[in-house]
């Protein structure tokens, strides 16, 4: 462990999994970072255990060894996904200006936090970038030998903004009527059966059929023609697929469990801030997919070829002498 602290902001949004959090705090608790802000939704009054769990996930941030500021905004009453991590994020740029943002089962590797930490402060004045992001989440990269480059594709599984940044959010999405039946998704997607998902995400989301705040953030993002800086190697595994999740349910998703690769320093900074179009196109297509739909697909074979043989087994046991 470093003997030194970390200087940018660390936030940690937590729930009721302390299994994850543990893991996560760990490498936090290795970044030692000066701030950590805390910010943990509460149990649900139908769910047999899961005040003892949250408790427990909150008792793991009571750790803190190192010299740091502990400031935490705890929820009793259950706010849901959408709601408290909205609130929580607010709560955090009231009392800092940017801030490195972890879920409860998003693992980082440890150059995650000087990636995100220098980025922050070379783009803090540019508009044009309101997110780092530590996910790789395709194969391949735009050609160049930078660190990493700039995508309207967000993923949000370890990242860092800015107070400038988040002030452009609405959890409503007020401005997404004005917006549906206009080329606004097709211009920034450019493929129309893309479009139309997004429409239909966005439609869910404004009605709010979707207990989650990320399209919302998307949505603020490509309204204000919002950049994302992507990392060259994935930073960040996200380990919290599985039954117990909110949205990340399904364990064979080919996005669970990715690993995560060192950052090389000195960063070799792009020589411009803009997309490329192509790499834009192959990350919407290979996210915007129903995470679970190829794995589903993989374990009902799986699980068809299974029973199939036990039914082969029994019957040629019924056949023995």
């Amino acid at each position: 462990m470093s003997h030194g602290t970390f200087a940018t902001p660390v936030a940690l949004l937590l729930f009721n999994r302390p299994d994850t959090t543990e893991r996560v705090f760990e490498a936090v608790a290795a970044a030692r970072p000066r701030t950590l802000l805390v910010v943990a939704d509460g149990p649900r009054n139908d769910r047999e255990g899961e005040a003892e769990a949250c408790a427990a996930a909150r008792a793991i941030t009571e750790r803190v060894d190192w010299p740091c500021e502990v400031r935490r905004e705890y929820s009793d009453a259950n706010l849901g996904c959408a709601r408290r991590v909205s609130t929580g994020i607010d709560w955090i740029f009231r009392n800092v200006e940017e801030a490195i943002i972890l879920e409860d089962d998003c693992v980082p590797h440890p150059t995650f936090f000087p990636f995100c930490e220098q980025l922050l402060q070379r783009y803090r004045d540019d508009e044009r970038v309101m997110v780092v992001s530590g996910d790789k989440l395709v194969g391949g990269r735009p050609a160049g030998p930078s660190s990493y480059w700039f995508s309207r594709s967000f993923h949000l599984w370890g990242w860092a903004t800015w107070r400038r940044a988040w002030s452009r959010f609405d959890l409503g999405m007020s401005r997404w009527p004005g917006k549906r039946d206009t080329d606004f998704l097709a211009s920034i997607l450019g493929d129309a059966n893309l479009a139309a998902s997004w429409r239909r995400t966005f439609d869910a989301a404004h009605a709010g059929e979707i207990d989650t705040w990320d399209f919302a953030w998307v949505f603020a993002c490509w309204l204000n023609a919002g950049l994302s800086a992507v990392p060259a190697v994935n930073l960040v595994s996200n380990v919290g697929f599985g039954p117990n999740s909110t949205h990340t349910r399904e364990p064979l998703s080919w996005f669970a469990n990715l690993p995560t690769r060192a950052m090389a320093f000195p960063l070799r900074h792009p020589s411009l801030v803009e997309t490329s179009r192509g790499w834009d196109h192959r990350d919407f297509r290979a996210s915007s997919k129903p995470a679970v739909s190829l794995p589903r697909r993989i374990a009902q074979r799986l699980k068809r070829t299974l029973i199939g043989g036990l039914r082969r087994s029994l019957a040629a046991r019924r056949n023995l002498p």
